[in-house]
């Protein structure tokens, strides 16, 4: 025994575990086969899954691309092929609305349909249905996409100071002024609440913008601007 070599020792320790591997699948072949037949399953319906959620992902983008082109797209002929207009500013809300909506009703909690109800909302707000404006807003304000449901409380809070609801706007502002987005700034928030308050509550309106006026340069500008509207104390 002392003649054997550490390396004949390594070797045999191997065929040992090689042997009893063999048995152990030789035992156990149908179950191994079972059960890895399971898993390989569950990873291929793990890959299709993936691939289907980034193909579903890609057709929600590309369709919200188009509702944005007809949404933006110029009214009257532009002399580009590529660029075709639509006759009139009637027609061409026609269709991107029909765009929007088909979207949205599709896909309404996917980032892409949330754009899309906002801009239903945003639209409708455009033509002075406030009623269907604040419905479709209130959608994206609501929704668990926090980016997306700053910009909509931007705008519902225009559409509750249109309708006298100061209150409900105020509470829209404070709330983005506590919890800000990269969309929706504190500073951004701060200054549209002075705005909404400052010929009611003046003095608050000033302590909201007064430590705005040293921040950036566009933030400055506008705070200054609002203070100058303010009437001095």
């Amino acid at each position: 025994m002392d003649r054997i070599t550490r390396k004949e020792l390594k070797t045999d320790k191997f065929v040992t575990e090689v042997s009893e591997t063999v048995e152990f699948f030789a035992t156990h072949r149908r179950e191994i086969i079972r059960y890895g037949a399971i898993i390989l399953a569950g990873l291929v319906l793990l890959a299709a899954g993936s691939w289907y959620r980034r193909h579903q992902r890609a057709l929600r983008q590309e369709a919200l691309n188009q509702a944005l082109a007809i949404y933006n797209a110029p009214v009257g002929q532009t002399g580009n092929p590529f660029l075709p207009g639509y006759p009139s500013e009637e027609e061409k809300n026609k269709a991107a609305l029909k765009a929007f909506s088909e979207l949205a009703a599709r896909h309404p909690r996917s980032p892409e349909g949330l754009i899309a109800i906002y801009y239903l909302g945003t639209m409708a707000a455009d033509r002075g249905d406030l009623a269907e404006a604040e419905r479709r807003l209130k959608q994206v304000a609501e929704s668990r996409q926090a980016h997306y449901a700053s910009l909509a409380k931007i705008a519902l809070s225009d559409i509750y100071r249109a309708q006298g609801k100061l209150g409900e706007a105020e509470k829209l502002l404070r709330s983005l002024i506590d919890k800000p987005t990269d969309f929706v700034s504190k500073e951004h928030a701060t200054i549209l609440l002075a705005e909404l308050i400052k010929d009611r509550r003046p003095e608050e309106a000033r302590k909201l913008l007064e430590p705005l006026r040293t921040e950036r340069s566009v933030i400055s500008r506008h705070s200054l601007s609002l203070l100058a509207e303010i009437p001095p104390k």
